[in-house]
């Protein structure tokens, strides 16, 4: 496996406060990557760096040996760089297609003008074709024409999944994708998860971590805005620093 992206001394600062502390970090093509940690250890604001939402303090990022530190988030989305939130993001006001079809002409490239953008087809084939796999992955068909305010908070968990992957990722990043989910909703999750990885390159930040020990190829714990172990699940979790810092002040779920 190749590195697809690579963080070198990555630090994030607000003010005295010290978010992401000179963190080198890389990503492995084809590889499933888990961070935990606890909560204000990190993990979210290193996801904004890498997706551009965030400007670093100081190190550089380059993705795939192209520099892109200081790209915006949308170039970065070009580029194959996609994320979802801890938050679900979707348009409750638009229906489960028109969803996914406005997210993938907007991150198109040779539509990336506002002009395009607006003047753009929504019919075209290649646009219409990734929509429709998309869909049917996460399992809305069903669902398409429905308004997205409609759907359970789970469906629209999916929804936002299918957004992400109908922009065909070369890295997708999911910030904690089982939040607020029902058991039976986090395993359906779960199942697509496992499905996908065959053909993307993920990273997961999730607090419900024995839902994805399973999952995850790799394990990163973050701790106070740095990574203090990294490696095979089992081992990183067997890890006494890792439970010095993470289990002493929360139970696994």
């Amino acid at each position: 496996m190749s590195e697809i992206l690579v963080a070198d001394r990555l630090s994030k600062h607000f003010g005295g406060l010290i978010a992401v502390n000179k963190v080198n970090f890389s990503i492995m093509a084809d590889e499933v990557t888990g961070i935990i940690g606890p909560n204000g250890s990190g993990k979210t604001t290193l996801f904004n760096l890498i997706s551009g939402f965030f400007p670093p303090t100081e190190g550089r990022i380059t993705f795939f040996d192209n520099e892109i530190t200081h790209i915006p988030p949308y170039e970065r989305v070009i580029k194959g760089i996609v994320r979802t939130f801890q938050l679900v993001s979707v348009f409750n006001s638009m229906t489960v297609w028109e969803n996914l079809v406005l997210s993938s002409i907007r991150f198109k490239e040779k539509h990336v003008s506002l002009r395009k953008f607006f003047f753009s087809s929504a019919k075209d084939k290649e646009i219409k074709e990734n929509c429709l796999r998309a869909l049917k992955l996460v399992g809305l068909q069903s669902n398409a024409q429905a308004l997205t305010s409609e759907l359970s908070y789970g469906s629209k968990r999916m929804l936002e999944i299918g957004i992400a992957l109908s922009l065909n990722p070369k890295l997708l990043l999911l910030d904690e994708p089982l939040a607020g989910l029902s058991d039976g909703e986090i395993s359906e999750v779960i199942d697509l998860l496992k499905q996908i990885k065959k053909n993307f390159t993920l990273v997961i930040i999730e607090h419900k971590i024995s839902k994805i020990i399973n999952l995850v190829d790799r394990l990163c714990v973050m701790n106070e805005g740095s990574f203090i172990c990294e490696g095979n699940p089992d081992d990183a979790l067997c890890n006494p620093v890792v439970r010095e810092c993470y289990w002493g002040k929360r139970e696994i779920s």
